[in-house]
């Protein structure tokens, strides 16, 4: 339910439009009334052979139903249409904001197709909530009214029939339907999403599936997942019939009975028999206003299984607490060196750290500094709690145990967003939006100019490469640059952070998936960009801790030996062990200093 009135909320700004339709609807059945009514009138006078003049005004009154009924239709719907979607695109904005705090600390609890599930659509099965939930009921006593209030100089009884089957075809089916239905509108939006998660892992882990076959045991448990979801679509197919038939028989009913008083009332000389046709035709055509509230107990019980699924992201807390106002003044790129930085440009002071109370410790009682413009290497066995340490300084999850300063202020203190106007960062995983190498280029900075982003590219030797492909720069690339291997990814994204131009470099794995003399090359373009800024680099290839002021090993969370390159082999502890694992690699490497 909260979810429902979550939906309702962001009606509540549209309401002048939600109440222009309304009319517009009533307005529009009425006409539809007035047509069949007054055309059966006018049958029925003509029948009789009047003289034409006392026809013409009937003859105009046809006329006028006949056409304000197609212009009323026309501007019901643009005025319906619009006002459903000027809702749908405030719900999507709406979830937006409540969901992008979330990433990316909170998001990892919801899978990718579930995810995209409901924003997509759950989102979409909302522009039935007005359309055919909350708009007909509305409506349909707005006709009721007016048309009862017609009807009854003809006799007190004709609104109260009238009144009955409107409440048999409004309210007694629906409850019928309801109660048939089992929860079938439910059933199908679950189904559904659980089809499309099952989806979208499949296209995503084809690789793993086909390299473990176990394709076939996916494939069958998607085939079932499909047959529960063509289950739920036949039983809402079958229900939407049966209301429609149903509620056929009710309006024919109707029609009936009204037609039986009739024929009563002119027997009785209390009516006259050219107003038989007219009363028949005309309540008839007023179960228009009804048609769609025999599926409406399910369309609402769809809406709001798809809402509470959106209210359970809205109702997300984030990780990160923000702050209600920064301390830090907007940055740009270009103002290099940043005055705002003092020396340390970071300093963490017994910091500790777990992702769940109830996990172990991912940092443990960690303290060091990395001196304004200073490089500091940080290597170590894999989950050894290196990645850990740069997702706090970006603000991804937030530290309770210790301290980390960030120019002399607490990270706490700041604003995630221009938190991370101070960093650039290349990870050993790169996302990549479906678009144009161009447009991925411009996430780092939006008013680059093309002059820019060549030089960034030809630094991150990987212009040559883009002007190859069909459209150069604006080629697109895939969903996660799917069109490009994993080192164009991974060049695509250092000439991200060149161009970003930020004062404090992290490279967490930078060079993975390159080959050996593309690494060469690139790292020694990433050291060139090193100058004048803040460097901490993250990676197991331990040739290029040669080119840093200090080192610092990280195991099991903690930190167990801190100095520089040749300080650390002279010791012979666990750095040494990782040098001489790395032995291979040392003669691809041959960095200036």
């Amino acid at each position: 339910m909260k979810g429902l009135m979550y939906l309702i909320r962001q009606m509540v700004p549209y309401r002048g439009r939600i109440l222009l339709a309304l009319l517009l609807s009533a307005l529009t059945i009425s006409s539809h009334i007035g047509l069949m009514a007054t055309a059966a009138y006018l049958l029925a006078r003509a029948a009789l052979h009047p003289p034409v003049m006392d026809l013409m005004v009937t003859i105009v009154g046809v006329r006028f139903f006949g056409i304000s009924r197609a212009v009323l239709r026309y501007l019901e719907r643009y005025v319906s249409h619009d006002v459903t979607f000027r809702i749908l695109s405030r719900i999507r904005v709406s979830v937006y904001e409540a969901i992008e705090p979330l990433a990316p600390a909170r998001l990892i609890y919801f899978k990718s197709g579930d995810l995209l599930s409901r924003i997509v659509s759950d989102v979409e099965i909302q522009k039935d909530l007005y359309l055919r939930v909350l708009a007909p009921p509305l409506v349909a006593v707005l006709v009721l009214l007016g048309f009862g209030l017609f009807l009854a100089p003809f006799d007190q009884r004709l609104p109260f029939i009238l009144a009955a089957f409107f409440l048999l075809g409004g309210a007694g089916i629906p409850l019928g339907i309801k109660a048939l239905g089992q929860s079938s509108g439910e059933r199908k939006v679950k189904e559904k999403a659980r089809l499309q998660v099952q989806a979208l892992d499949l296209i995503i882990g084809m690789t793993e599936l086909i390299s473990f076959g176990q394709e076939e045991v996916y494939l069958e448990k998607i085939k079932t997942t499909q047959k529960g979801y063509s289950s739920a679509q036949r039983s809402y197919a079958r229900l939407s019939g049966l209301s429609g038939a149903t509620l056929g028989v009710v309006s024919n009913l109707g029609m009936w009975m009204v037609l039986v008083l009739g024929i009563t009332l002119v027997g009785q000389g209390k009516l006259g028999g050219i107003y038989l046709g007219m009363l028949a035709l005309g309540v008839l055509s007023s179960f228009e206003s009804i048609e769609a509230l025999p599926m409406s107990l399910q369309k609402l019980e769809e809406n709001r299984a798809a809402a509470d699924r959106l209210w359970e992201l809205k109702e997300s807390k984030p990780e990160v607490e923000e702050t209600s106002k920064s301390s830090v003044a907007s940055v740009r790129s270009e103002e290099i060196p940043f005055p705002l930085l003092a020396s340390p440009a970071l300093e963490i002071s017994h910091l500790s750290f777990q992702y769940e109370q109830s996990e172990t410790y991912g940092l443990k009682d960690i303290s060091f500094e990395v001196p304004l413009r200073g490089k500091v290497g940080i290597v170590g066995p894999s989950g050894a709690g290196k990645s850990s340490l740069v997702h706090l300084f970006l603000r991804f999850w937030d530290y309770h145990e210790g301290s980390i300063k960030l120019g002399g202020k607490e990270l706490h203190s700041l604003n995630s967003e221009e938190v991370r106007q101070f960093f650039g960062v290349v990870t050993q995983k790169t996302h990549l939006f479906n678009a144009t190498v161009k447009e991925n280029l411009l996430l780092a900075k939006p008013q680059s100019t093309d002059e820019e982003l060549f030089e960034a590219c030809r630094r991150a030797k990987i212009h040559d490469f883009i002007l190859s492909l069909p459209q150069g720069y604006e080629s697109q690339i895939g969903e996660e640059g799917l069109k490009l291997s994993g080192g164009q990814r991974q060049r695509l994204a250092i000439a991200r952070v060149i161009l970003k131009n930020a004062p404090i470099l992290i490279l967490d794995e930078a060079t993975t998936g390159l080959d050996p003399v593309t690494e060469r090359d690139v790292i020694q373009e990433i050291f060139d960009l090193m100058k004048d800024r803040t460097v901490l680099v993250i990676s197991h290839h331990l040739p290029i801790m040669q080119n840093l002021d200090k080192v610092l090993v990280f195991n099991e969370g903690r930190i167990l030996e801190r100095g520089s390159h040749q300080e650390l082999l002279s010791a012979g502890t666990l750095y040494t062990q990782l040098w001489e694992r790395a032995d291979i690699f040392r003669s691809f490497y041959g960095f200036r200093k």
